[in-house]
């Protein structure tokens, strides 16, 4: 893992989460889209040299949705930037961790992205990210 790539906060109204980050931040989200795939809308900041993502559930069965339900709002994962996700994939089973996603999948801001289980690191959802080779 090289560094940390974002950290991911689940809210319940998206549109009122980038006014309240707008001014934490002081500017507003660079970019926005719909993962329709995972039934969420996101939004990200830039923080310095850092990236904030806020999710908001579309669909009442998504896991952001899910997320919610039992814990409210807030902090949902760390995702970390990996040169080869594939490769870290199978590093992290050999570790011991539960992967959750064999074959990663398109997530948002353009990324391959896996999940490894909370129950495995903590109680923390980690999220493994690598850019998507053009299309």
């Amino acid at each position: 893992m090289r560094k940390i790539e974002h950290i991911g906060i689940a809210v319940n109204d998206l549109e009122a989460s980038n006014a309240l980050f707008g001014k934490l931040f002081g500017q507003p989200p660079y970019k926005m889209e719909e993962v329709a795939s995972e039934g969420v809308k996101t939004s990200f900041f830039q923080a310095g040299p850092n990236k904030i993502e806020l999710l908001e559930a579309t669909t009442p069965g998504s896991p952001i949705a899910k997320y919610l339900e039992r814990k409210g709002e807030g902090i949902h994962h760390i995702a970390f930037d990996v040169a080869d996700i594939h490769a870290e994939i199978a590093r992290l089973k050999a570790e011991g961790f539960t992967v959750l996603n064999e074959t990663p999948k398109k997530g948002a801001d353009n990324k391959l992205v896996a999940f490894v289980h909370p129950k495995t690191t903590n109680g923390v959802l980690i999220e493994l990210c690598q850019d998507a080779p053009p299309e």
